[in-house]
C-alpha cells in the first residue's frame, strides 16, 4: 500500500511533466512563437503563425492526450479482467480488429466517417469474442489468451494491409496509416470524434475502478461478496473495448502503450484501481505525447510514426515481462 503523500507527489510530478511537454510540443516545428505570442494569438488578436499552430499542432497533441489516456486505461482494465499482467489490446488483437473495421467503413462508405468509432467498437468486440472463444479450453489460461491473441492479431494486420493494397488500386502502401499508428494530418474533426466517445468511456472506467479490485480475487470469493463476477467482467471488458476501439479508429494501432503504462503505474502508485486508473490516464497521455513529439523531432523534417517508436520501446519490455517472475501485479 503506497502512502498518500507519495502518491500525491507522483501525480503532481507526472502532471507537471505533462504540462511542460504540452507547451514544448506546441512550439516544435518549422513555425515557432514565444509563449506570450501564443497566448496573444489565441485569445487577443489574430496571428497567422499562431493560427497555423492551432490548426496543425493542437489537434494532434489533443489526440495524443486523449488517445494515450484511453489506451493506457484500457490496458489496465484488460489486465484486470484477464488476470494477466502481459495483456495488452494490441497484443491480443483488439486494436487491429477495431482499426480494420474502421478502415473498411471509412474506405467503402466515407459518409459514415463520424460513425466509424461505432463500427470500430463492433470490430473490437468481435475480435475479443473470437480470442476468448479460441482460448477457452476448460478455462482461460492467461498464456493461451496471449498466444491466440498474437495469432489473431497477425491475421487481422495481414488482412488490413491486403485490403489497403486493393483499395489503393494495387499499389503497395508500405503499411496503411490505419495500422501505422500515425498522428499526422489530424484535424479538429478527429479531436471531436475522439473526445465524444472516449470521455464517457473514461468516466465509466473510473466508476468501475473500485470493482476492478475484486477481479484480482478468486471467482468464488467474489461471488461470496454478492457480486456476479461474470457480469462484472463483461462490463469492464465492454468499457475497455470501447476505449481501445475508438482510439485505434482515430490514431491507428499503437502497440504496447497499454502494457507499459499499467506496469509503471503499479510500481509508482500501487495496484488499487481507484488510484491506478486515474494515474494510467495521466501517464498514458504523457507517454503518447512524448512518443509523437519525439517522432516529429528525431529525424526532422521527416517524421517517424508514434506507433513505430512505441513498438521499438515496447517489444523488448514485453520480452522482459514475459521472462520476469515478479510481474508487479496484485
Amino acid at each position: 500500500m503506497r502512502k498518500p503523500l507519495l502518491i500525491t507527489m507522483v501525480f503532481a510530478a507526472t502532471a507537471a511533466m505533462l504540462v511542460g511537454l504540452f507547451f514544448f510540443a506546441v512550439n516544435q516545428g518549422s513555425i515557432q512563437v514565444s509563449f506570450v505570442e501564443l497566448l496573444r494569438g489565441l485569445f487577443v488578436e489574430y496571428d497567422p503563425s499562431v493560427a497555423a499552430i492551432y490548426d496543425l499542432r493542437f489537434p494532434r497533441i489533443l489526440i495524443a492526450l486523449f488517445g494515450g489516456a484511453a489506451l493506457a486505461v484500457a490496458g489496465a482494465l484488460f489486465q484486470a479482467v484477464l488476470r494477466n499482467p502481459v495483456a495488452d489490446p494490441s497484443i491480443i488483437g483488439i486494436s487491429s480488429g477495431a482499426a480494420l473495421a474502421s478502415a473498411l467503413v471509412v474506405g467503402l462508405f466515407p459518409m459514415l466517417y463520424f460513425s466509424s468509432p461505432l463500427f470500430a467498437i463492433g470490430g473490437g468486440l468481435l475480435t475479443f469474442a473470437i480470442v476468448y472463444a479460441l482460448s477457452f479450453h476448460g478455462g482461460l489460461a492467461p498464456m493461451r489468451v496471449i498466444l491466440v491473441g498474437i495469432a489473431v492479431n497477425a491475421v487481422l494486420v495481414g488482412l488490413g494491409e491486403g485490403i489497403g493494397v486493393l483499395m489503393s488500386g494495387g499499389a503497395s502502401m508500405g503499411g496503411s496509416m490505419t495500422f501505422a499508428g500515425s498522428l499526422a494530418m489530424k484535424t479538429w474533426n478527429d479531436v471531436r470524434l475522439l473526445v465524444f466517445y472516449v470521455t464517457p468511456a473514461l468516466l465509466a472506467a473510473l466508476l468501475l475502478s473500485a470493482r476492478c479490485n475484486l477481479l484480482g480475487l478468486e471467482d468464488d470469493t467474489v461471488r461470496s461478496l454478492g457480486v456476479n463476477v461474470t457480469v462484472l467482467r463483461v462490463m469492464v471488458s465492454l468499457v475497455a473495448v470501447m476505449l481501445v476501439s475508438v482510439a485505434s479508429a482515430v490514431m491507428g494501432v499503437i502497440a504496447f502503450l497499454g502494457l507499459i503504462v499499467p506496469h509503471l503505474g503499479r510500481l509508482l502508485v500501487g495496484s488499487d484501481h481507484r488510484v491506478l486508473l486515474p494515474y494510467c490516464a495521466l501517464s498514458g497521455a504523457l507517454l503518447m505525447l512524448l512518443a509523437d513529439t519525439t517522432g516529429r523531432l528525431i529525424a526532422f523534417p521527416y517524421e517517424i510514426n508514434a506507433g513505430i517508436l512505441m513498438a521499438i520501446v515496447g517489444g523488448p519490455l514485453f520480452i522482459v515481462l514475459l521472462r520476469s517472475k515478479n510481474t508487479y501485479y496484485g
